[in-house]
C-alpha cells in the first residue's frame, strides 16, 4: 500500500520517468543486489531521459515542420544533387544555431530544398533548440490577419525568441509593402542572434529584385548575409508518382 501511494505521488509531481523506473525495479529480482545509491542513480537517469523525450516531442509539435520525419541521417547525397554530406553534417553538428547563422538553400522545384531545411530544423530540435516553420507565400495573408487582430506584436516576439526559423518558398510570388516591412522586422530581430533557414527557387542574386524596395532589400539582405551557409541543389525533381493500381492507392511524394 505504501509503494502504491509513493508511485501515485511521483506521478502527481509529474515524475513519470522516476515512477516507471521504480515500478520496473520492483519487478526485477536482480535489483536487490544493487546498493541504494546505484538504484537511485538509475531512477534519476530514467527521469532525465523521460524529460528529454517529452521536450523533443513538444519542440517538434510546436515547429510544425512540413516534413516532420526528415532527418539529416537520411540525406540523399547522390552525385548531381549538389549536396556534400560532410558539409551538411558539419553544419548540423556545429554551433550555427547558437551563433545565429543563416542557411540559404536554393535550387529548382522538387530538388529537396524544403526537406533539407526541415532536416536541419529537426536536428536542431533534437539538440534542444526551438523551431518554427513558415511558408512565405502564405505569410502575407497571415500577417494581414495578425495586424487586424492586434496579435502581430505578440507573434513577432514569439519569432524573436525561437532558435530556428524556417522560411520556405522565399521569392515565390509578389509581396506588398506591408509584408516587406514585416519581413524586415522579423529578420532584424534575428540578425546575428537567432538562426534562420531560407529556401528559394530564386538564386540569391535575384532576391534583391524580388523584395522590390531597394532600401528594405538592402537592409534585409545585409542582415541575412552577415554569417551564412549556402547550399545550391541541382538535379531532377525528386517528386515522383507511383502508378495507381487501385482506387484505394494514392500518389505519394517521397521527397
Amino acid at each position: 500500500m505504501m509503494m502504491h501511494t509513493t508511485l501515485a505521488q511521483l506521478r502527481t509531481l509529474k515524475l513519470d520517468g522516476l515512477a516507471t523506473g521504480l515500478e520496473e525495479q520492483l519487478t526485477q529480482p536482480g535489483m536487490a543486489a544493487m546498493s541504494f545509491e546505484e538504484r537511485v542513480a538509475l531512477l534519476v537517469d530514467r527521469e532525465v531521459h523521460c524529460r528529454s523525450d517529452r521536450k523533443l516531442l513538444r519542440l517538434l509539435k510546436n515547429a510544425h515542420l512540413k516534413y516532420a520525419q526528415a532527418a539529416i541521417e537520411d540525406i540523399d547525397a547522390r552525385s548531381g544533387r549538389g549536396i556534400d554530406r560532410r558539409e551538411v553534417m558539419s553544419l548540423a553538428l556545429g554551433d550555427w544555431v547558437s551563433a545565429g547563422h543563416s542557411v540559404l538553400i536554393t535550387g529548382p522545384t522538387g530538388a529537396g530544398k524544403s526537406w533539407l531545411a526541415c532536416a536541419l530544423a529537426q536536428h536542431a530540435c533534437r539538440r534542444g533548440h526551438s523551431a518554427i516553420y513558415q511558408r512565405v507565400p502564405r505569410l502575407q495573408e497571415e500577417l494581414r490577419i495578425r495586424h487586424g487582430s492586434g496579435a502581430f506584436g505578440k507573434w513577432l516576439l514569439q519569432l524573436a525568441k525561437t532558435d530556428v526559423l524556417v522560411l520556405d518558398d522565399w521569392g515565390m510570388g509578389a509581396i506588398d509593402s506591408t509584408t516587406r516591412s514585416d519581413l524586415l522586422e522579423v529578420i532584424d530581430d534575428r540578425a546575428a542572434n537567432k538562426a534562420t533557414i531560407i529556401t528559394s527557387q530564386l538564386p540569391v542574386e535575384h532576391w534583391h529584385a524580388w523584395i522590390g524596395d531597394a532600401t528594405i532589400a538592402d537592409a534585409i539582405l545585409d542582415r541575412i548575409m552577415q554569417r551564412h551557409h549556402r547550399f545550391t541543389l541541382t538535379g531532377d525533381s525528386l517528386r515522383t508518382e507511383r502508378p495507381t493500381t487501385s482506387k484505394k492507392e494514392q500518389t505519394i511524394d517521397p521527397s
